[in-house]
């Protein structure tokens, strides 16, 4: 069974990131704030922020109103940017090792027909997800919650 899991640093920081979309109305988060909202520590949260802003996702400002921003427009932040950040390589296996002989060609056969194009699925549909679509679809459901009524 091939399995792909997401890490605690991944949905942390994906969770995180949509709080700075959702909250920061164009102005600096504290960590503080985020991490409250998101239920997570201030400290772990720090190590993923600290990531996302050396990879440019994040734009970090010092003093009393400091803290972070999205270092681009939500439409162009995508999911596939920010896991392939914190979780690294998004491939359900390993390459092939590249011995010679037939369980090389057919292992090569299997990664090329099969894994490969599991990846690049996986690649298509995690960058064609923005921060933006999420903070809209967050929207409607937030919405819909509204008009739910409780006997």
């Amino acid at each position: 069974m091939i399995e792909m899991k997401i890490s605690t640093k991944g949905r942390y920081g994906l969770k995180a990131m949509m709080d700075l979309a959702i909250y920061s109305l164009g102005e600096p988060l504290n960590l503080k704030s985020i991490a409250e909202r998101q239920n997570v520590s201030e400290k772990y949260l720090e190590h993923i922020f600290s990531a996302l802003k050396k990879a440019g996702l994040l734009k970090s400002t010092k003093g009393t109103q400091g803290g972070y921003i999205l270092a681009q427009p939500t439409g162009e932040t995508t999911v596939g940017s920010i896991l392939r950040v914190l979780e690294g390589d998004l491939s359900v296996a390993e390459k092939p090792s590249g011995e010679d002989g037939d369980a090389d060609i057919l292992e090569r056969c299997i990664n090329q027909n099969v894994y490969e194009k599991i990846d690049r699925s996986i690649a298509q549909l995690l960058d064609g997800i923005t921060l933006d679509d999420l903070q809209q679809e967050y929207k409607k459901m937030n919405e819909n919650i509204d008009y739910m009524f409780y006997i």
